[in-house]
């Protein structure tokens, strides 16, 4: 068999799973805190037909000679750079200006991570996310706004403050979660990020501690996908596809030429 038809075929099965990327990223355009995917090529090993040769008194060297043997996934990569400020001027809902994520409590007890602060209080005043996950202070414990609080704010550095028959009083301080290596944190599905051994240890700190990002109170993240950017590589992964599926006809265009020889 020509080994162009296999060449063809791992290029039409990873500029899939690139198109299947691009398309992940355009269906959560609006999705508040998401961080969109990019996924890179590698070539696979090469078949060795001629190796290289040094010079040897009056015969130069020579270079080797090698066929690829068609493509593979490099990476898929999670590029966590800094989303769109929506202003919503609701004082739960929360963005964060920087690096970090926002310390979530699983029900198992464990901790995830996120960066859509679309927060709310249940009806016993504690802090959670859209999916009731509490939301963690800097010590790791929950943040609770009495209910006779008559107003309450929360500012960049993360502190709540309520008023209590008219004085303020501290409810505790948003917690953030930095890490060594963001990029390397697992998705979970629902906004939520996971620890992983190669992201690091999660650095738990007060907004704005150790190069932690700050609070941006009444605002969301917006989605860090852009929609002219996705369309561009749509294009390209499309052109790719149609251009592997090329090598594959032609490949088998001649096969058939060999099969009729007599």
């Amino acid at each position: 068999m020509l080994q162009s038809m296999y060449s063809g075929i791992s290029g039409l099965q990873n500029h899939q799973t690139k198109l299947d990327v691009i398309g992940d990223n355009i269906a959560n355009v609006n999705t508040h805190g998401f961080k969109k995917g990019r996924f890179t090529f590698q070539d696979m090993m090469s078949q060795q037909m001629q190796g290289a040769t040094a010079p040897d008194g009056d015969q130069g060297g020579t270079n080797p000679t090698q066929v690829g043997l068609g493509t593979q996934t490099g990476s898929i990569d999670t590029l966590h750079t800094q989303g769109a400020m929506q202003p919503t001027s609701r004082e739960l809902d929360l963005a964060i200006e920087g690096d970090g994520f926002f310390r979530v409590l699983n029900p198992d007890g464990g901790e995830t991570y996120t960066r859509a602060g679309n927060f709310s209080r249940d009806s016993e005043g504690d802090l959670v996310t859209a999916d009731g996950h509490y939301v963690l202070s800097d010590g790791g414990e929950m943040i609770n706004i009495a209910e006779e609080a008559s107003n309450f704010s929360i500012g960049s550095d993360g502190t709540v403050t309520q008023v209590i028959d008219g004085e303020p009083e501290e409810a505790g301080t948003i917690g953030l979660a930095t890490f060594a290596n963001p990029e390397g944190l697992e998705s979970l599905g629902g906004n939520l990020y996971g620890e992983t051994s190669n992201s690091g240890a999660a650095n738990e700190l007060a907004p704005g501690d150790d190069g932690a990002g700050v609070i941006a109170p009444g605002m969301l993240e917006m989605s860090n996908v852009d929609l002219s950017e996705e369309f561009v590589e749509m294009i390209s992964g499309q052109r790719g596809l149609q251009a592997n599926t090329r090598i594959i006809t032609t490949s088998d265009e001649v096969l058939q030429e060999i099969m009729n020889l007599k």
